[in-house]
């Protein structure tokens, strides 16, 4: 459990701190304090082993070592990878392509595939169009991506239409 809090913490890391969004590296280093706490671990280890029906949760190793995370949820209006992170020194070496290789087969393929993107993340806009993905036009911030500064990490939804998806 551990190594899969560190991919978090290290792709945030990574990704997030934006002098333009006002979102600092204090922003996230406080969003991911208590990442080793035995609360913590023990709140990411039930959720891993709780999983319903809906939702699936990939790992992607390299050896033993924890690389890549994927978590992806359908429900009866669309489905929705909810998380997807590869830490920084193993993006662009397939990581992300086969955990979507892997994951896409669950989906309900009837249904539009969402992904939430920080606007400003252009290696994750970029790495989602690859894989088929198109702007919604949708931006939104949520509270719950709330930084401790007061800053909130905006979004915007890509998709992917049921009608482009092969059968």
């Amino acid at each position: 459990m551990e190594e899969i809090q560190e991919v978090f913490y290290r792709a945030w890391l990574d990704t997030y701190p934006n002098e333009e969004a006002g979102i600092t590296v204090d922003d996230v280093e406080d969003r991911f304090k208590d990442r080793k706490s035995e609360e913590r671990l023990n709140k990411r280890r039930n959720d891993i082993l709780n999983l319903d029906a809906h939702t699936k949760i990939l790992v992607a190793l390299h050896g033993e070592k924890v690389v890549g995370i994927c978590r992806a949820m359908r429900d009866h209006k669309e489905n929705r990878l909810n998380a997807f992170y590869v830490l920084p020194e193993y993006q662009g070496k397939g990581v992300g392509t086969r955990l979507w290789n892997e994951v896409k087969g669950f989906f309900d393929q009837t249904k539009d595939i969402f992904v939430g993107v920080a606007t400003y993340n252009s290696k994750a806009i970029n790495f989602y169009l690859k894989l088929g993905f198109v702007d919604s036009g949708r931006r939104y911030t949520e509270d719950r991506l709330r930084m401790k500064s007061g800053a909130i990490l905006p979004e915007m939804d890509m998709v992917i239409s049921a009608r482009q998806m092969p059968n």
